[in-house]
């Protein structure tokens, strides 16, 4: 093994796991939805951001719809 290695004679490869990175977003969130996932994740033991990525990979998985219905 050399000592130093000229880097400037290497040629750059595409990243092959670009696809695979998260994309960062931000989301206004109602306070107790917050409060809900911070205490999940203390029982838990997961980072609360990953326990909201969790979940919502899960409703796009299994193509799970809102129920929503305005009262008048």
């Amino acid at each position: 093994m050399e000592d130093e290695y000229d880097l400037s004679k290497m040629k750059s490869r595409p990243n092959p796991y670009i696809r695979r990175l998260k994309k960062q977003v931000t989301l206004r969130m109602s306070p107790d939805v917050v409060e809900y996932f911070k205490k999940m994740a203390e029982e838990t033991n997961i980072p609360y951001q990953s326990l909201i990525n969790l979940y919502l990979r899960d409703c796009s998985a299994s193509k799970r719809k809102l129920d929503l219905r305005w009262v008048p």
